[in-house]
Formats: C-alpha cells, structure tokens, sequence
C-alpha cells in the first residue's frame, strides 16, 4: 500500500514581483506504520516542546543527538532495526525531505519525520544539510508570509503554503530564512517543522 506523508501540498504564490517558491511535494512513503511495539523507543523530538531539546554527542558520529538532517536520496528504505537483516516498514521518495536523528547505531540512524513515525535508516543516506517543511499557522489554511528580513514590517517577497521544502539557510530568535529557486526571505519559526524553537545558526 502506498501512502504520502502528506498529500500534494505546497505551493508558491507571486506577491509584487513575478516567482514563486517551489511547489515541492512531500515524500511518498510505502506500507503501513510499524507496530509501535516492534521498534525503540523513540529519543527526544521538537514536537510539542518550547526550547532546543539537551542534546549528547552520537556513540558513532560525534555530532549532536537528537538532530535535524535531510534525506540525500530520493529513494530510502527505512527499517525496523539498525541492519539490512531488518524488515523494511516504509519507503521515503522524496530528496531533501527533513527527518530528526534521534539515535545512532553503528552506522545506521534512528530517525522521525514529521508525522512522528520512527525508524532506521543507512547513514550515507542522510545529508547534514538543513531543509524544513512550511506548516503555516496552526488552524489555519492561508499561505505564510516570506518576508526580506526577519522583519513582518518589511516586504513580502512570496507566500508558501503547507508542504512546501525549502532550505533552511539559518535561524535567530523567532525568525528563520528560507531559500528556493535561488530566492531567500524570512519566516516566523513557529510556522516551519525541521528546527527547534531555541535553535540558532547561520
């Protein structure tokens, strides 16, 4: 069975001068959801929390757990356990889709997407650079804001609605700057998945 981490979402709409963010679908994913009882237990997640989580540094990496990546191929099976010898619960079809690595194994990466649904997956399959999904306010259909600084009184250079995948170029305060199609702006934090609310970089 075939089923989409969220349907055909994302769409970019001119405002002053003529482009528009990319529409960029969400990935594609096969089977259902594993049986809760068959996987780990899942690390920290961004959902529903108010700061960046504490993190510590990975048994095989080094880098920070838990932690924001992309996908690098447009094909990733991700699987029940940290081997090939398990069975694979979905597929992801979609480059440059956001995931959380939330534990490490040797060289396979537990992660969670936005959906909230955790498995394994091959380290070389992951990218440390930055993407994030437009979510948009919550309760609310209306495309967002990408303004020129992170600023709401400056120019609105696009809107984006839920499910577009930008690249997440960096974050201060409550602000985030997206880029697409060689366009950047800035857009509130809260209205983007793929970054903690008390994460800064650039």
């Amino acid at each position: 069975m075939r089923r989409s981490v969220s349907g055909s979402l994302g769409r970019g709409l001119a405002v002053g001068v003529a482009f528009a963010l990319p529409l960029t679908p969400l990935a594609a994913r096969e089977s259902a959801k594993p049986a809760p009882t068959q996987l780990l237990a899942p690390g920290p997640s961004s959902l529903g929390t108010l700061t960046t989580p504490k993190t510590v540094p990975g048994p095989a990496s080094g880098l920070p757990v838990p932690r924001y990546v992309s996908l690098k191929s447009g094909r990733i099976n991700v699987r029940r356990g940290p081997g090939n010898d398990y069975p694979i619960e979905w597929v992801f079809e979609k480059r440059g889709l956001p995931v959380e690595v939330t534990a490490e194994s040797d060289r396979w990466r537990r992660i969670r997407d936005r959906e909230g649904d955790v498995g394994w997956v091959w380290h070389s399959m992951l990218d440390g650079r930055r993407t994030a999904i437009i979510e948009g306010r919550a309760g609310e259909a209306s495309p967002i804001a990408i303004h020129a600084e992170p600023d709401a009184a400056t120019a609105v250079v696009a809107y984006a609605e839920a499910g577009v995948i930008a690249q997440l170029v960096g974050c201060k305060g409550a602000w985030c700057e997206v880029k697409a199609s060689g366009y950047e702006g800035w857009t509130l934090r809260d209205e983007l998945w793929g970054t903690y609310p008390g994460e800064n970089f650039d």
